[in-house]
């Protein structure tokens, strides 16, 4: 049946829209290049034309310039039409990337979903795994094994051949304590040691009772 028919040609790749937009995108710049180089023809056009005004005759000038506009004005009409081309490739460029956005937007999505799906059935899988009893279990030993070892803790730190101590005692000691320093920190006895009068120069003294007698007073003091 080959030999009669003959074969098929082979199916070629389905259209991508990115070489779409490449495709079309390069059009546009061949245009661009087309619009670039009837701008340089009008321009030059322009200038014979300014040039055609300073001539001997007026009619020789009218319809050179004449002729000259012409021309002008036919590139002019290609210039836009080029416009329009390049304008209507540029929307369908515009057109197909939106799309093409679009796609490749759902199809990021459809793969998130896809992986939060095996992400969530490891989840059910690993939490099978794990027993809440046993974790609640586990947690019961340690806490038994923390008071066992605080409980070892208070046994070696405990004091041997301490006497007892009443507690009001310490604190009747303590408040003594510091009323006794109050009483130290008194510094009266030295202003009255500082104002007993001296033993005045001159004054009468009996050596052998090593007695002092003021005059003045009649007091006798015993050294």
């Amino acid at each position: 049946m080959n030999r009669i028919f003959g074969r098929g040609k082979p199916k070629g790749p389905p259209p991508n829209l990115t070489d779409c937009i490449g495709n079309v995108d390069s059009r546009t710049e061949s245009i661009d290049k087309k619009i670039a180089r009837l701008d340089v023809e009008l321009v030059k056009y322009k200038d014979q034309m300014k040039k055609m005004r300073d001539g001997p005759s007026k009619d020789v000038v009218f319809f050179f310039q004449n002729m000259v506009k012409q021309k002008a004005m036919r590139v002019l009409k290609q210039k836009r039409m080029y416009e329009s081309q390049r304008d209507n490739l540029m929307q369908q460029s515009f057109n197909m990337e939106q799309a093409n956005y679009t796609i490749q937007s759902l199809k990021d999505t459809k793969t998130t979903v896809d992986a939060m799906k095996i992400g969530a059935k490891e989840m059910k899988k690993a939490y099978k795994q794990v027993k809440i009893d046993q974790i609640e279990d586990l947690q019961d030993q340690l806490e038994d094994m923390m008071e066992d070892a605080n409980e070892v803790q208070e046994a070696l730190s405990r004091s041997y051949g301490t006497p007892e101590i009443d507690e009001d005692d310490l604190e009747a000691e303590l408040n003594a304590l510091g009323d006794e320093l109050l009483l130290d920190d008194d510094s009266s006895y030295l202003d009255e040691a500082a104002s007993v009068p001296s033993v005045p120069e001159g004054v009468p003294s009996d050596i052998k009772t090593n007695k002092v007698t003021f005059p003045s007073c009649g007091i006798t003091i015993q050294i």
